[in-house]
């Protein structure tokens, strides 16, 4: 009798995995076995039972098709899925199948040899052609496809609606309205935030700089170069960066702000404004604003525009070393497809990224609308490049809005450093 698909638990982090060497080689298995146990790993959630009931739905089809084949399931804590994964692509021997993985990833895992191109079998997939653009995009490195996507997430403004009726105030329709108001806010509510903002919040400050028409980087491929430093760039970081002081948002308090830290704020009363994704609205509910807010797009520079968001999210992934190529290439299609994707947004509220699948979960979900506008508007994504992982863990661009809100530096030094230091890190990814 077959077994039914199981969870296996989490086990510790492999104490090899921090000093295993860069893997840049690793050669594609030449078996293609149609039978036996497929291993795969997802992100452990927050609360994640809702996950583990769409997936486990998926893969009991999976298996009653495919007969003597079994799934295992590990799910595996995000914070250490760089030491997990990377000991993965060194050991194909004990590696999984099919795994999860950060959009902002892709890059990175496809120069360490770990992710199997599947170009030809996603180009087949009669689904795919409803991909959203950008999602596509995060899926993609020089032409080619190392995966599917599997959920996006994006960014719009929550906003108090008690406050705004209290204060006669009418909703943003532009960035310098949105600056503004924050700060009409702190004046009548100095006991409250007019726009909760954060210097570590990098997600929810590029939307700045992509409304005033700059750019994180130009090119492709390993021929990357900073653009953080351009005119329009410096136009955006300033807006941003105007937000901090203390007729908004005091820079002792918000310098070191995230974006978790800016919507818990919201969340509990303390800002009349925030930069929250659909993902967190699970937790602005759950907070003492509840029934007293909405969400609309984040404006841009021109009346009624929409500010380009951040297109964040997850993929899936099958690893170069699988030994069931076929088979996990039909698993992740299966688990990245419109029936599980909107079985996900269910359980767990992650937009799916299929263009008509939003639609039709915005109609049924009223908070989504304004996310799904977002999406449709336009949407961002970071630079293609290995480089990428390297510029987001040494704190870059946190660094440059610190050094600007602090005092230390103007706009045009800080982000000339930051640029200085992105070159840097395309040079080496080269």
């Amino acid at each position: 009798m077959k077994l039914s698909a199981r969870l296996v638990a989490v086990a510790a982090v492999l104490a090899t995995a921090a000093c295993a060497p860069q893997t840049s080689g690793n050669s594609s298995s030449d078996k293609d076995e149609k039978t036996g146990t497929l291993r795969v790993w997802l992100f452990q959630e927050v609360n994640n039972q809702p996950k583990e009931q769409a997936v486990d739905a998926v893969l009991a089809a999976f298996e009653k098709a495919h007969k003597d084949t079994e799934v295992t399931v590990e799910y595996i804590p995000v914070e250490t899925r760089a030491q997990r994964i990377k000991a993965a692509f060194n050991d194909p021997g004990s590696a999984p199948d099919l795994i999860e993985y950060g959009n902002t990833d892709t890059a990175g895992y496809v120069k360490d040899g770990g992710l199997a191109d599947v170009t030809e079998e996603f180009g087949a997939w009669d689904e795919a052609k409803d991909t959203d653009p950008t999602a596509r995009q995060s899926v993609t490195v020089d032409g080619k496809v190392y995966g599917a996507p599997y959920f996006v997430g994006v960014r719009a403004l929550y906003y108090r609606t008690d406050v705004f009726d209290e204060l006669g105030l009418d909703v943003p329709r532009t960035q310098a309205e949105l600056i503004s108001t924050a700060k009409e806010i702190r004046a009548a509510r100095p006991e409250m935030y007019g726009i909760a903002v954060g210097g570590a919040y990098t997600y929810g400050a590029m939307p700045f700089i992509w409304a005033h028409g700059g750019e994180l980087a130009t090119g492709k491929g390993g021929s990357y170069a900073s653009a953080i430093d351009s005119a329009d760039a410096r136009e955006g970081i300033e807006a941003y960066t105007s937000l901090f002081g203390d007729d908004n948002c005091p820079a002792a308090k918000c310098a070191g702000m995230g974006g978790n830290d800016t919507v818990t704020a919201f969340a509990s009363g303390k800002a009349a404004m925030a930069i929250g994704g659909d993902f967190s609205h699970a937790a602005v509910e759950a907070g003492k604003v509840k029934g007293k807010y909405a969400v609309v797009p984040l404006p841009g520079v021109e009346p009624g525009s929409i500010a380009p968001a951040f297109a964040g999210g997850n993929n899936l992934g099958v690893l170069r070393s699988t030994s069931h190529r076929t088979l996990a290439v039909d698993l992740m299609k299966r688990l990245a497809s419109k029936k599980a994707q909107g079985a996900l947004f269910e359980g767990m509220g992650f937009l799916p990224t299929f263009s008509d699948v939003r639609e039709q979960v915005a109609a049924k979900e009223a908070f989504v609308k304004p996310f799904v506008e977002t999406l449709a508007a336009d949407t961002k994504f970071v630079p293609a490049s290995p480089a990428w992982a390297q510029i987001d863990s040494s704190l870059v661009l946190p660094t440059m809005f610190q050094e600007i809100v602090s005092g230390k530096k103007n706009v045009a030094a800080a982000s000339a450093d930051a640029a200085r230091k992105m070159n840097e890190a395309f040079g080496s990814a080269g």
